[in-house]
């Protein structure tokens, strides 16, 4: 094979190793968190346990570890794939180099043998002493002098590919101790796996005993997140109809500015502005018409989708958005208008981006929420304990909201969060990062 062509197949191999590298590190970065977010869940699923009167609950939780640990099983695999390919190429290397050196050393012997045959001073001086002329004479010198310098040249690189060729047996030796340790990890997690889809199963099976009881007790709460989705779904109509109505009254003073007569007073104007108002049509609730400075909001809210930060500083999704079967019984369908968030006990809910607080509500005594308008974006945080903003409030993005209830009857501590434009919901999973 030609030796630019070879010389290309190796550029490409080299780039190929940098680029693996690269997602080595990303891909024990991700493994580092997926181990971590495990005994988080471990945690939470051992203190749910103690203060757990329903296995519901405890299920949910099960769930999502099994999830964690086939996602780390998952990203084992990758590695592993991933040190195979470097393996094979760093195999390439080792061949090619081993080809280059016995090339080399027969060469090298080769010139050893010519060498020895005329290693005599007296040889030497006849091949010059020979020369039909001072120049050939000159050139036999230069002859001999860079053939020696050539020899010494050669024996320098083999000494350099002997190294190399150390250098990468030792890596590939390290490659593999590497991907036997994968190995012995993957299927000790999948041991795990099945342990805890065995606890999972025995779990399944304790509540289908209670199944009518548990049945009535999940649509009683759905029906209580319905009741509660609605009130906020007026809630953000108020505020969609107080901001347009606002709008409407601050382009009518404008105009009655704009046409005001001689000697007429502010209350005067005031008083016509509110009378165009009240003759124009009825102002929307259900789209706001934006102010430039809420477009800009609007705008910016929007162009981070995908990129918003948790509402809460650790936890995972224990329910998803929108209509879906329940976790434990495949045939009643339920509905979420938003997500649900497990954290620990004692965390906060936090703003996802920068925003006014446009209500402070009170859905029970022991439950409340806050609602925060992005231009014609609202987000709102629900199940709070306590609240450490009140209506009006600028906030900002990450600014603590307050703190999340923590439930006396199955121990979880659940944050539910929703997105709507206007009176639209979103899935928060589309704007959440690596959610």
């Amino acid at each position: 094979m030609p030796k630019f062509l070879l010389s290309l197949i190796l550029i490409g191999m080299t780039s190929l190793i940098w680029g693996q590298e690269s997602q080595q590190e990303k891909l024990e970065q991700r493994k580092a968190q997926i181990q971590k977010e495990i005994k988080e869940n471990e945690a939470m699923l051992q203190s749910v346990k103690k203060k757990e009167k329903s296995a519901v609950n405890v299920i949910l939780i099960q769930g999502n570890k099994i999830k964690l640990k086939e996602k780390l099983i998952n990203t084992n695999e990758k590695q592993k794939k991933l040190l195979g390919n470097d393996m094979y190429i760093n195999q390439m290397k080792i061949n090619k180099l081993n080809r280059e050196l016995l090339e080399l050393k027969e060469d090298y012997a080769m010139m050893i043998q010519k060498s020895y045959k005329s290693r005599s001073e007296q040889s030497r001086a006849m091949f010059i002493l020979s020369s039909e002329n001072f120049l050939q004479a000159y050139k036999r010198a230069q002859y001999m002098k860079q053939y020696t310098s050539f020899r010494k040249m050669q024996g320098q690189e083999i000494k350099s590919k002997t190294d190399q060729l150390i250098d990468y047996n030792e890596k590939l030796d390290v490659q593999k101790k590497a991907k036997q340790k994968l190995i012995v990890e993957n299927e000790a997690e999948r041991l795990s796996l099945l342990k805890e889809k065995q606890i999972q199963q025995k779990l399944v099976d304790s509540i289908k005993k209670d199944k009518k009881k548990i049945t009535a007790e999940i649509k009683k709460k759905q029906l209580e997140s319905r009741a509660i989705d609605k009130q906020i779904d007026r809630l953000i109509r108020e505020a969609i109809a107080e901001a347009n109505r606002k709008a409407a009254l601050e382009a009518a003073m404008k105009k009655a500015e704009a046409s005001s007569k001689a000697g007429e007073t502010k209350e005067e104007i005031k008083k016509r502005a509110k009378a165009i108002v009240s003759a124009a049509p009825a102002v929307s609730s259900a789209k706001i018409v934006l102010t430039p400075e809420e477009r800009i909001l609007a705008d910016n809210f929007k162009s981070n989708k995908g990129k918003l930060p948790w509402p809460v500083e650790k936890g995972f999704v224990s329910l998803r958005y929108g209509d879906q079967p329940h976790p434990q019984f495949s045939s009643l369908m339920i509905h979420n208008s938003g997500v649900e968030i497990t954290t620990d006990q004692g965390s906060t809910a936090r703003a996802v981006f920068g925003g006014e607080v446009t209500s402070v509500i009170v859905l029970s005594p022991v439950n409340k929420a806050v609602m925060i308008q992005h231009g014609d974006y609202f987000t709102v945080y629900q199940n709070l304990s306590s609240v450490f903003v009140n209506k009006g409030d600028k906030v900002s993005i990450k600014q603590s909201l307050g703190k999340i209830r923590t439930s006396g009857e199955t121990g979880k501590t659940v944050l539910k969060f929703t997105i709507s434009q206007n009176t639209t919901y979103n899935n928060p999973a589309s704007w959440i990062f690596n959610m």
